[in-house]
């Protein structure tokens, strides 16, 4: 059995490629004519070239006639589909990738593709906390080309996978603070070791009550885990004192619901929940890696949200660090109650000219869009079409959805400024509506020079945080989603 492989996106009718010595139009030939060619179909070619393994992927019978996000998906599907066919072969070590066609599109499905959480305990798992010396991966995977197009794929999906991992690993290892196995803010210093223009501060509880952020110190109250507010300041801006832009994501690292407790059947899920704060801190890294100039600051409250003795209680009203007064009527929409307070301090603290937060906030999200789209509710046209624009380069794609007051009666007719639920009609909606009230600055103080306002967007990732079909370059499970579409906005930007 070979050891090393080559894979070619061929286009059927016209198939070529860079591979030395194959003939790759008299190979795919071979495949029987009449045979149905989807996009993705793989043919592995024994000794082809002598002593190695070629597989052959198809692009799909219209490749030819697409264009832009079109063209790259199609690429995406086809290594995808390749390196999953190689994967299972036994004794396999190196594939070199053909990634002519595109070859950042092609390093992430690759990379992406090449993915499989497990922590099984034959064959060895790299994902084990216990290990003492990494374990490499199954394939190592290049190009037969090098380009920084492929590097910067490359960049984007360990990223991605990253994001993957975090939320993958289960909560009793993956904690905000305590854990024999590891924590994300360890996991997070770690990865960003060595990486220039990068400071990280992590924040306990005494600080955060310094802070006045009672609304996300209410939801630690049921855990024993001590809870921690992760900031991540990147300066790759030439003027170091550029506005930055700020990222938010959701860290619960575990979600029962408290008191509100959600139900037994898929509980587990909830592992994910902190799937805000792995993807900002994970696109984050990819940003410093590649030396985007841009100032970006990345926030992340870190706590369980379980019952205990001293949990928030529905019916209690919490005064935030803004000062409006919030009634928790459902402890298991906690969410919004970490998120308003680092809303507010990143957006008072840092005045970034834009914030997105990123959280797994609403089940009423996963009813809307399913897990094909992130819902985008944005105070900002601009903000939004970069947004889209990003999306859809990766393919990781974004739904505008409405942000009206209309929705306002819903959350301010309790006893208190704001309500932390609204009920189940428009439920993403009024969870965006609620965070609204806590982004300062997004419309200029004296009413008039609306350009000074700070854009804001709310991305609900709670329906593309798992996956429950493999798709041509990803296994079921936690996606990482939205990372790629992240760095691809930020890298827009810094154009």
């Amino acid at each position: 059995m070979s050891t090393s492989a080559f894979i070619v996106p061929i286009d059927p009718k016209a198939p070529s490629s860079v591979v030395p010595n194959v003939d790759l139009a008299k190979v795919w030939a071979t495949v029987p004519r009449g045979e149905k060619v989807d996009v993705g179909t793989t043919r592995i070619f024994y000794d082809t070239p002598a002593t190695k393994i070629t597989a052959a992927s198809s692009l799909g019978d219209n490749f030819a006639t697409k264009k832009g996000e079109a063209k790259r998906e199609l690429v995406r599907k086809s290594v995808g589909s390749a390196v999953k066919a190689l994967k299972a072969l036994d004794g396999l070590k190196e594939v070199t990738v053909d990634a002519s066609v595109d070859p950042h599109a092609s390093a992430v499905a690759a990379h992406l593709a090449l993915y499989n959480f497990s922590l099984k305990t034959s064959p060895p798992s790299p994902f084990n906390p216990n290990l003492k010396s990494p374990i490499p991966p199954k394939l190592e995977i290049k190009a037969i080309e090098s380009s920084k197009d492929w590097d910067r794929g490359a960049t984007y999906a360990y990223s991605q996978n990253l994001a993957r991992t975090l939320m993958e690993l289960p909560a009793n290892m993956m904690t905000p603070t305590a854990s024999f196995f590891s924590t994300f803010c360890e996991r997070a210093k770690a990865e960003f070791a060595g990486i220039e223009n990068v400071e990280i501060f992590v924040r306990d509880e005494d600080w955060a009550a310094s802070k006045g952020m009672n609304t996300f110190l209410s939801v630690t109250h049921g855990t024993n885990e001590p809870a921690k507010f992760l900031e991540i300041h990147y300066k790759g801006a030439p003027q170091r004192d550029a506005q930055p832009i700020a990222f938010v994501g959701k860290g619960i690292t575990f979600d029962s619901g408290g008191i509100s407790l959600k139900p037994g059947d898929g509980m587990k899920l909830m592992r994910g929940d902190m799937g805000g704060a792995a993807t900002v801190v994970s696109a984050t890294l990819a940003i410093a890696k590649l030396k985007l100039p841009v100032n970006l600051i990345t926030v992340t409250p870190l706590t369980e949200n379980l019952p205990g003795p001293s949990a928030t209680k529905p019916g209690d009203i919490i005064y935030a660090m803004n000062g409006k007064s919030v009634e928790v009527d459902n402890t298991d929409a906690e969410g919004r109650l970490v998120l308003s307070d680092a809303i507010y301090y990143a957006s008072t603290e840092y005045k970034p000219h834009t914030l997105i937060d990123v959280a797994t906030l609403t089940g009423a999200m996963v009813i809307a869009l399913g897990e094909i789209f992130t819902g985008v509710f944005s105070t900002s046209d601009e903000l939004w079409k970069r947004l889209h624009a990003a999306g859809e380069q990766e393919f990781d794609r974004f739904w505008r959805m409405p942000l009206s007051e209309e929705f306002g009666p819903q959350i301010y007719s309790s006893n208190a400024d704001l309500c932390n639920t609204g009920g189940r009609p428009g439920g993403s909606c009024t969870a965006a509506l609620f965070l609204k009230a806590f982004a300062y600055g997004i419309e200029a103080e004296d009413g008039s020079n609306a350009e000074t306002a700070m854009k804001w967007a709310h991305l609900d990732i709670a329906g593309t945080m798992d996956a429950t079909r493999p798709t041509p370059y990803q296994e079921k499970g936690m996606t990482g989603r939205p990372v790629r579409a992240l760095i691809e906005y930020v890298r827009g930007l810094a154009n």
